[in-house]
């Protein structure tokens, strides 16, 4: 990794983090709208988004258990950093394609369906025995939360970095 991938990687991590803290209280539990998830579909521009979603995303969870405001802690710091590289890593793929509507359509789908999954597995876990209808419901929150986030800012997002090439002159 070169100088320069290193520094948007730690970039991103920074603004993740900066984003997620700005916006703590709507941040965390079952019920969040974690406005951070913007940055989910820079994957799509850039590799060095991979890593520096996953370095905020971490960080974020451990100062945010650390400070209080995450109930769920170090096991979000684990689950919740690798929901997010998954849905980076597979953001990238999708975002190489050629076709504009596929980019839009299905960049932001897996954030929304990684964290609703994972996250929602692991608020369920830490709520006492594993119950299936708890899991379901809080799949569904984690996810709507996220949909809204990745769909309604995030395309926004993309259509702007799309617009005269932005993109290509940050990353």
């Amino acid at each position: 990794m070169n100088t320069r991938k290193m520094t948007r990687t730690a970039m991103i991590a920074g603004l993740y983090a900066a984003i997620t803290f700005a916006t703590f209280f709507i941040s965390f539990g079952a019920i969040q709208y974690r406005v951070s998830e913007i940055l989910t579909v820079l994957p799509a521009f850039t590799s060095a988004a991979i890593p520096g979603l996953s370095l905020g995303c971490a960080l974020a969870n451990l100062v945010g258990f650390f400070i209080g405001v995450n109930p769920v802690g170090w096991i979000d710091a684990i689950f919740g950093t690798f929901a997010t590289f998954l849905a980076a890593v597979c953001s990238y793929f999708i975002g190489k394609s050629s076709r504009k509507w596929i980019r839009y359509a299905f960049v932001p789908l897996p954030p929304v369906l990684f964290n609703a999954l994972i996250v929602g597995a692991e608020i369920t876990w830490m709520m006492g025995p594993f119950d299936w209808n708890i899991f379901l419901v809080n799949m569904f929150t984690v996810g709507l939360g996220q949909a809204v986030v990745c769909y309604i800012l995030g395309i926004p997002l993309m259509l702007a970095l799309d617009r005269k090439d932005l993109a290509k002159r940050l990353f």
